[in-house]
């Protein structure tokens, strides 16, 4: 059920408290299953990258090999944002050299900012990972600039001594020009630009996994947006059985911003006033709780056993996911529903991808870790993972695990600014 906002925010528990959010320290075995998991996800990021331009596929199949089809040597920016956050995390844990990891940060960097095709500093989307060609003439894409942003800015962080690094990733950064991207009759955000056709009719009216697209913007160094573009895009409010929260998206919308945005103990001002964090941890269990209601159609969805966001499927990639709909839905698990969300419910999150593991790894579990999508009854496994959902897996978990993704990303001083304009202690 989908409330007018009206009626949601005059509501007298606009957002319930789903869940404690006091620090969460997994068990020994926990741990070494959140070990285990992390390091097949950044061995695909080291892997599927073209070392020379450190772009990183999109997709490949579960046992090393790149995927058939079109999607042979296409990378996408947005894993590529996710992959070199997890470099980062490879770095630190030291899961390979610390100097060949440095390398290939320096690499992804120069390429991106020397050699990328690029306007007014926007990326396409889908790109040829060995020249960084545009492919499928796709948009320039505002989202999957602003999670290659996240990427890069993460790195000048964590790499902060390095100065050819940090002088790259602020080059990066700086030279994109929101402004030209934001619609000033409506004060919304595009979603992006083709060449042959202009701007695209899509605009970001609602909350979804735009938070971070828009403190990037309101960050900027050279080309921000206004404060009050934060206040411009609605936020639909929703309603399921005891949960309220905001943002009708699939769970992914609720965790890839917050996987580098650490708005734990923050809420924006009026008229939203609006804790995130606890939001998604209220999202996240309001998906659970409908999984579950859907037991008698789908038997496999169990305590232990649920998710259903954008994924592979039997008969291909289906947007599946908003909230509470059940088109499409056929029983197909997706392990980075609940994996995306172990940085804000682990104590759910964590027993749904240990369950799966049991129950189904020899089936599922390979050299990256869990495929795409999975159907427990059929038993149908996809054959492919996918760049974008083992990325907000890997930093879900080391969010978790140490918080390092959320401090390195949120001491970027134009971050830092923007945040501290936009948000207040709860």
């Amino acid at each position: 059920m989908i409330l007018s906002r009206r009626a949601f925010l005059c509501s007298a528990a606009v957002l319930p408290v789903a869940t404690a959010q006091t620090p969460y320290i997994p068990s020994r075995n926990e741990e070494a299953f959140l070990e285990d998991l992390s390091r097949r996800a950044f061995l695909y990021f080291w892997e599927q990258a073209d070392p020379a331009t450190g772009l990183i596929l999109d997709r490949a199949l579960n046992g090393g090999a790149k995927t058939q089809g079109r999607s042979r040597e296409v990378a996408s920016m947005a894993t590529t944002g996710f992959g070199l956050t997890a470099l980062c995390i490879g770095h630190e844990r030291q899961w390979r050299e610390r100097g060949e990891i440095t390398e290939r940060v320096r690499a992804t960097l120069r390429h991106l900012a020397d050699n990328q095709a690029h306007e007014r500093g926007w990326y396409y989307h889908f790109v040829d990972m060995h020249t960084g060609d545009r492919v499928w003439k796709c948009e320039l894409s505002t989202i999957d600039t602003a999670l290659l942003l996240a990427g890069v800015l993460t790195a000048q962080q964590c790499f902060e001594s390095d100065a050819e690094i940090v002088r790259l990733a602020q080059r990066i950064y700086q030279r994109v020009d929101f402004h030209w991207m934001l619609d000033g009759d409506t004060g919304f955000l595009r979603m992006g630009w083709r060449p042959e056709s202009g701007f695209l009719r899509s605009a970001w009216i609602n909350y979804r996994e735009n938070a971070i697209l828009h403190v990037l913007a309101i960050a900027s160094p050279l080309h921000p947006i206004p404060l009050r573009s934060w206040y411009a895009f609605a936020r639909d409010p929703v309603v399921f059985e005891d949960y309220r929260y905001v943002g009708a998206g699939p769970l992914f919308t609720h965790q890839f911003s917050q996987a580098w945005l650490d708005l734990r103990g923050l809420r924006d001002g009026a008229p939203y006033g609006i804790d995130y964090f606890r939001n998604s941890i209220v999202a996240t269990h309001a998906h659970r709780a409908f999984c579950l209601s859907l037991r008698s159609a789908y038997p496999s969805y169990s305590e232990n056993l649920w998710g259903i966001t954008p994924s592979d499927s039997e008969i291909g990639y289906v947007g599946w996911g908003n909230a509470f709909s059940q088109r499409d839905i056929d029983g197909t698990v997706v392990p980075c529903g609940p994996g995306g969300s172990l940085m804000f419910t682990p104590q759910i999150s964590l027993p749904a991808l240990q369950s799966m593991r049991e129950r189904f790894g020899e089936h599922i579990y390979g050299r990256y870790g869990f495929a795409d999508a999975f159907h427990p009854i059929s038993l149908w496994v996809d054959s492919d993972v996918v760049g974008i959902d083992l990325g907000i897996t890997l930093l879900s978990a080391e969010n978790l695990r140490t918080g390092r993704i959320w401090k390195w990303f949120n001491r970027q001083p134009n971050v830092r600014w923007a945040l501290d304009r936009v948000f207040q202690r709860v």
